[in-house]
């Protein structure tokens, strides 16, 4: 018999989740349970006790891998999403935004799409950001936006979500030519909707971060797009330099970044934004990472020194008193104030207002 763990996950959410350890095929195929390495790292850091986990993973959440937070932080949003449509009473703020005004579809695949969210009474000419989900390559999904339509919507920018095949599916290179895909698509239909082509900033994390960083350094992905990304801003991300990262061996994210990016060292190079520094890069850049993630601190620091020094305007900044999954869905909320601030602040820089 399979042995069986009850983990208490999400901090304040409170959610409960049975989890199988020896059956990651299932794991796999459950929506945002957990993966196994995601459980290994749980029963590492908070051990096995039950009554002990939630206060374990309310004080300790941030000593997670970024991808292990991002899953938890999947699951109760999840969980909230279905209290609030079956009217109980949720625990936390985020849910669902409200439709998009309208979708795009670039691919035959379902995840090969990218949402809309129209401002409010917008005009002509008005700017745009493009958000890339995270979810460690694997995981994930385009449509849980959190308070970003909205907030994006106030400061009278539009906001669209991409998604993009997931491993082992598809390849990361497969996954970056999505994203490209969905700024070519954007760039085409810009007329029609209403945004002003030459105003676009990428705004990716985690994984998602990865994704937009190497999207906005190396121009095969989106072509002749390629010039209407004037800014990225990059959410807690610890992937820009691949292979750096893989040689550190760090065991919790070892399966998740062998599954996304092999074991062929160049391979791990070519998909790293930080090889293709200094050829053609987006102009603008605003690194934001958690302060108390040392691998996030450092990849963001590295990435930003070495744009600026190939031309660019590039800013690493640490966010205090947030961890991994907070960093990106308070985006727009009071809670998020210190990283909405900061990326307020750069767009409006960027896009002139």
């Amino acid at each position: 018999m399979k042995r069986q763990m009850m983990i208490l996950v999400g901090g304040m959410a409170g959610i409960l989740i049975t989890t199988p350890i020896f059956a990651p095929s299932h794991a796999q195929r459950s929506g945002s349970r957990p993966s196994r390495e995601c459980v290994q790292e749980i029963v590492a850091l908070c051990g096995t006790d039950r009554s002990q986990i939630r206060a374990c993973l309310q004080s300790r959440s941030s000593e997670l891998s970024s991808e292990c937070q991002s899953e938890v932080s999947a699951r109760v949003r999840e969980r909230q999403t279905t209290d609030q449509s079956s009217g109980q009473q949720g625990t936390g703020a985020f849910q669902r935004s409200s439709k998009p005004t309208r979708t795009i579809v670039f691919g035959n695949e379902t995840r090969q799409q990218v949402d809309i969210y129209e401002p409010e009474g917008a005009v002509d000419e008005l700017p745009l950001v493009l958000f890339v989900h995270g979810g460690g390559w694997s995981r994930g999904s385009h449509d849980m936006v959190d308070a970003k339509p909205q907030h994006f919507g106030a400061q009278e920018i539009y906001f669209a979500s991409t998604g993009y095949r997931l491993v082992p599916d598809a390849s990361v290179e497969d996954q970056a030519a999505d994203i490209g895909a969905a700024i070519q698509a954007l760039i085409g239909q810009a007329g029609a909707i209403g945004f002003d082509r030459e105003r676009i900033v990428l705004i990716g994390h985690s994984a998602g971060a990865h994704l937009a960083a190497l999207v906005a350094t190396n121009p095969e992905y989106s072509g002749e797009a390629f010039g209407s990304i004037k800014g990225v801003v990059l959410l807690d991300g610890a992937g820009y330099d691949v292979a750096a990262h893989m040689a550190q061996g760090y065991i919790p994210t070892r399966g998740r970044y062998e599954a996304a990016f092999g074991l062929d060292v160049e391979r791990q190079k070519a998909l790293s934004a930080i090889t293709h520094v200094g050829d053609e890069d987006a102009p603008n850049w605003l690194a934001l990472y958690v302060a108390e993630r040392p691998s996030a601190k450092k990849q963001a620091e590295n990435l930003a020194m070495k744009l600026s020094e190939a031309g660019a305007s590039a800013t690493a900044v640490a966010i205090s008193n947030t961890d991994h999954g907070r960093m990106n869905r308070e985006i727009g909320t009071e809670a998020g104030a210190a990283q909405t601030q900061a990326m307020d602040a750069f767009l409006a820089q960027v896009f002139g207002g």
